[in-house]
């Protein structure tokens, strides 16, 4: 089996990265999360809250931001904290019929079609 290039990643340079945290605090993500920018990168900022902010001018899932970052998903949560806690996003759960806490059919229907179609 061939390694991912997130498993040949050098564990130092996650752990620099996370400042070593292990996981984020609270349980504000979850893959499908949306995350939106609030602000422009600040000066000095480390490069891949620089990338994060960037990328999420438009909403994006916390699962598209690890795949383009190529990090994992719990690395990028604790920088989504991170960035949270200082007021630099929006965090937005997808759409859900609210009296079952169901997805809607309607958008699983979509990504059936869609994902035949691959």
């Amino acid at each position: 089996m061939n390694a991912r290039p997130v498993d040949r990643e050098d564990p130092d340079r996650l752990y620099t990265i996370t400042a070593g945290r292990s996981h984020a605090a609270g349980n504000a993500f979850d893959l499908v999360t949306l995350i939106l920018s609030k602000s422009d990168p600040a000066p000095g900022m480390q490069s891949e809250y620089v990338k994060i902010l960037q990328m999420c001018r438009r909403p994006v899932a916390v699962v598209e931001i690890s795949a383009d970052l190529r990090l994992p998903v719990t690395v990028v949560k604790i920088l989504l904290r991170d960035l949270l806690d200082a007021g630099s996003i929006t965090v937005r759960q997808p759409a859900a019929d609210f009296e079952t806490q169901q997805p809607d059919i309607t958008t699983l229907k979509q990504v059936l079609v869609g994902l035949k179609k691959l």
